[in-house]
């Protein structure tokens, strides 16, 4: 009987590698599976904030269709620093890309 059991204890620590070292991997590989290769390669906005006025926005991103994501998306930076995305297609979107067209071409 002891010597079954000192037989057994070697086994024991190489299981035990073996198993430490495929939940490293596993952890390793699910980590980064979903890191972007190159840069962003999703969508950025998953909602859309109704009702920001113009005043408060410092900077506007327009970013178009392309294999990162289908839709294009408005990303307005405001005064306070945060930022927020727009629905493209509302009207005030729409005026308020305009005006900052406008303003940026008279600058």
């Amino acid at each position: 009987m002891a010597r079954a059991a000192i037989a057994a204890s070697p086994c024991a620590p190489r299981f035990l590698r073996a198993a430490l070292l495929l939940l490293l991997l596993v952890a390793a590989g699910r980590r980064t599976a979903g890191a972007p290769v190159g840069g962003e390669l999703r969508c950025q906005c998953l909602q859309t904030v109704q009702g920001i006025h113009l005043k408060n926005i410092q900077d506007l991103k327009v970013t178009s269709p392309g294999p990162h994501c289908d839709q294009t998306e408005v990303i307005a930076t405001l005064k306070n620093g945060q930022e927020v995305c727009l629905n493209p297609s509302a009207p005030m979107v729409k005026k308020i890309i305009e005006k900052m067209l406008n303003k940026s071409s008279a600058n």
